[in-house]
């Protein structure tokens, strides 16, 4: 299996695709921290002197989520649309470890652009806070809860990519399904119904971050959406799983 997992991230790590969507990514969550640095404290944002500021701020380091999903979209449906699937399951005839190989590379990859997107939040975060005058020990556990909820988040959305590419198959219809969904249906369902926005991916990801909340009822508590995330990513997992496995490949 190592060999496996190694294979996989050897095909994404070894691509530019993968470089430019990690830049896309750090260069949306770098919008979102200079852009939340500036309007701190005014027009009723809360200030880099207060923990949900300071929570606003370093969950930025989530933004490029639809970037970590197109990467595992594209770990899939690469390998339909360049017919290198027929190959890899000849040299692996048991399609469960190959699957089980990408999803482990999935989690990686995300863990990877969560990690680099935290990295940017403290390089452009904290000389913000000092900047605005904030003291320093804002960053502690709050903070930390945040940074652990994005490496979660970055790893589901990835995941998500994957069983999204192993059902279209589709490298075009899946990335488009996947953009739309993240950017326009989830933040449609957030703001027409927010009772049901919360128990979504995205829902669930902000409540572990613990951000403010711009839902009539709130996010789910912290624990609560870590249990979701957690559910949803082995609700993914199975499905591409089950996709993968059982479909001619033809």
């Amino acid at each position: 299996m190592i060999r496996l997992v190694r294979a996989e991230l050897q095909k994404v790590f070894t691509t530019r695709m993968v470089w430019g969507m990690l830049a896309l990514s750090l260069g949306f969550t770098a919008i979102g921290l200079v852009a939340l640095s500036i309007l701190s404290g005014g027009q009723g944002a809360p200030s880099l002197s207060e923990p949900d500021g300071v929570r606003n701020l370093f969950s930025q380091a989530g933004s490029g989520l639809v970037f970590a999903f197109v990467i595992g979209t594209l770990l899939i449906t690469g390998e339909y649309r360049f017919q290198t699937i027929t190959h890899t399951f000849l040299v692996t005839p048991r399609r469960q470890r190959v699957v089980g190989a990408k999803l482990v590379a999935c989690a990686i990859v995300g863990t990877f652009f969560g990690l680099a997107g935290i990295a940017l939040a403290f390089a452009v975060g904290v000389p913000a806070m000092l900047i605005k005058g904030a003291s320093l020990s804002l960053i502690g556990a709050d903070v930390a809860r945040v940074c652990a909820g994005t490496v979660a988040a970055m790893a589901l959305y990835t995941i998500l990519g994957l069983a999204l590419g192993s059902l279209l198959r589709n490298q075009v219809a899946a990335i488009v399904v996947g953009i739309g969904w993240v950017y326009v249906l989830e933040n449609l369902l957030v703001a027409l119904l927010p009772s049901v926005g919360k128990w979504l991916p995205g829902g669930a990801a902000q409540a572990v971050y613990g951000v403010s909340s711009p839902l009539g009822g709130g996010y789910l508590p912290a624990w609560a959406g870590a249990a979701l995330l957690i559910g949803y990513a082995a609700l993914f997992a199975t499905v591409a799983s089950v996709t993968t496995i059982r479909r001619d490949i033809t």
